[in-house]
């Protein structure tokens, strides 16, 4: 059985045998004061580039925390290339959290015209997803860039990338199906992105022009009516299932 540190942590700076890395203050403190750690503690250390390295930790001065480099313990994994785009809901740091969980690449939070939330905090997102990328065994932390209008987001969007847009009006072909079909097709590895809407769903004329986008296809998730960030976390558990990481265990993508 491989060792594995009971801390793991994401650190941006490259990490090669004998590196020593200064920890940030918030993850020093982590260190000292929440897990207690002590001086030669193994800790694993991650930057979405490099790998997976152990360290050893040490206490050069008061209030300072060095990490010094060791030898790899994983290498780079990449995620398959599957983006979230959603409408900021109530609980977002929520659906941040879990999505990170489940592999995504991308979250790219977007205001529709029923969003009733009007700012985004995108540095607490961003950590809320360090979290759980370092919690669940990630090897990267997914991009998370700024808030914008949904059609400024289509309008620029790279016409190779599927969005599969959940439709809560059941103009969408059941999700398995469609996965399935992608599986048969041998599509799983293209670029795609999910896009679901805020609580009071999509409004109709957001519908009627998703369905005129050539890249963007409705899906449906079965009779009920899910909370947004359930429909997004099913959807996402549904293709991993089908088609992600999921299905082909240790593909480098």
């Amino acid at each position: 059985m491989t060792y594995s540190p009971r801390t793991r942590l994401f650190i941006e700076a490259p990490l090669t045998p004998g590196a020593v890395i200064e920890a940030a203050e918030g993850q020093a403190h982590y260190l000292m004061h929440v897990m207690r750690a002590k001086a030669g503690e193994d800790v694993a250390l991650f930057n979405g580039r490099d790998g997976e390295w152990g360290a050893k930790i040490a206490y050069p001065a008061k209030r300072k925390v060095h990490l010094e480099v060791g030898e790899r313990l994983r290498a780079q994994y990449t995620e398959p290339d599957v983006w979230m785009v959603f409408a900021p809901v109530k609980r977002i740091e929520f659906l941040v959290e879990k999505a990170t969980e489940l592999g995504a690449r991308a979250l790219h939070p977007v205001f529709t015209r029923r969003t009733t939330i009007g700012r985004v905090n995108r540095a607490r997102l961003l950590a809320n997803a360090i979290e759980a990328a370092e919690q669940s065994d990630r090897l990267s932390v997914p991009e998370i860039p700024e808030a914008a209008q949904l059609f400024d987001v289509l309008g620029a969007w790279p016409k190779e990338r599927t969005l599969y847009f959940l439709d809560e009006t059941g103009g969408g072909a059941p999700i398995v199906e469609v996965f399935a079909a992608a599986r048969s097709y041998r599509t799983v590895k293209k670029p795609l992105a999910f896009l679901t809407g805020p609580e009071g769903g999509f409004d109709q004329s957001e519908l009627d022009a998703l369905r005129g986008l050539p890249f963007a296809v409705p899906v449906g998730l079965g009779p009920r009516i899910l909370r947004a960030e359930t429909a997004a976390l099913a959807a996402l558990a549904c293709w991993q299932a089908f088609c992600g990481d999921w299905t082909y265990p240790g593909d480098e993508g």
